[in-house]
């Protein structure tokens, strides 16, 4: 483990731990981030089965950790971030949901996978984007992953979009383009890392589609599904607003939004990007 690992760990680490709360809130703040979260649960429900036994790295506070437990499933719960980990147990909690949680760790997904046997789960979930933050270490954090899931496991994750989040935040990277220059706009947008445009805070590797494909194929697994987090939600908010205000026709929008958001066209256009994959 280099230094610069290391401080890139701790870097990440501090962010989530200052974060605390707020990383509950994020997916039921705004429209478009309720939306994520049905196209994740809807998602992530096509993998898991009851009395499956799921690795959750990057858990955070419980959302999907909750979401593990009304599919039936046990999770092992993993997150760099011990403030996260005790939200984890308190959300998860008061939710009556412990009693799917088979233990909690603190966890680096880029030097501590090793502790896990190879298909010592059924399942691997890393929701929020873990690998979005393991950079030059994708690779390697990626075939752990896999490897632990093992040949007939599967792998269900998300990372953070290049071309959605540019359209979602368009306003904000125009603004840092002028204050750093378009240089470093061109090459965060040709290399999707946000290191290029700044060194601390909310700093990630964002993907394309295409790419997060290479990736799998790279580490010798086979996606067996994609989807994006959000389409149209992403658009006009008082439409949306409109729709979400009349249960029947938020309840046919959402549909329509599952099947928009897995399209090959749509598969760059939200938030994040999910995938499930296997190893081979």
């Amino acid at each position: 483990m280099t230094v610069e690992t290391t401080a890139a760990s701790e870097r990440i680490r501090r962010f989530f731990d200052d974060l605390g709360d707020e990383e509950w809130q994020r997916l039921e703040k705004d429209l478009p981030g309720r939306v994520s979260l049905e196209v994740h649960r809807r998602f992530l429900a096509r993998f898991v089965r009851p009395d499956m036994r799921v690795l959750e790295v990057g858990a955070g506070p419980g959302r999907f950790t909750i979401e593990l437990a009304r599919l039936g499933a046990r999770g092992f719960v993993t997150d760099l971030s011990a403030v996260q980990l005790g939200l984890n147990a308190e959300y998860v909690r008061a939710a009556g949901a412990e009693h799917a949680v088979d233990g909690r760790e603190l966890l680096d997904i880029t030097r501590d996978l090793d502790r896990f046997d190879d298909g010592s789960f059924d399942a691997v979930l890393a929701y929020g984007g873990p690998l979005s933050y393991t950079f030059e270490h994708a690779d390697s954090a990626l075939r752990g992953l896999l490897r632990v899931a093992g040949r007939s496991g599967v792998l269900v994750a998300s990372v953070m979009s290049l071309l959605g989040a540019w359209r979602d935040r368009l306003a904000g990277a125009v603004e840092l383009a002028t204050q750093l220059g378009e240089d470093s706009s061109d090459a965060m947008l040709r290399t999707g890392d946000l290191r290029h445009l700044q060194r601390e805070g909310h700093v990630c590797q964002l993907f394309r589609a295409a790419e997060l494909h290479e990736l799998v194929a790279r580490c010798g697994g086979t996606v067996l599904a994609t989807s994006a987090s959000n389409w149209a939600s992403l658009g006009d908010q008082a439409a949306v607003a409109t729709l979400a205000a009349d249960p029947d026709r938020w309840r046919r929008f959402l549909d329509h939004e599952v099947r928009a958001c897995a399209e090959p066209g749509a598969l760059d256009g939200g938030t994040h990007i999910l995938v499930a994959a296997t190893g081979s």
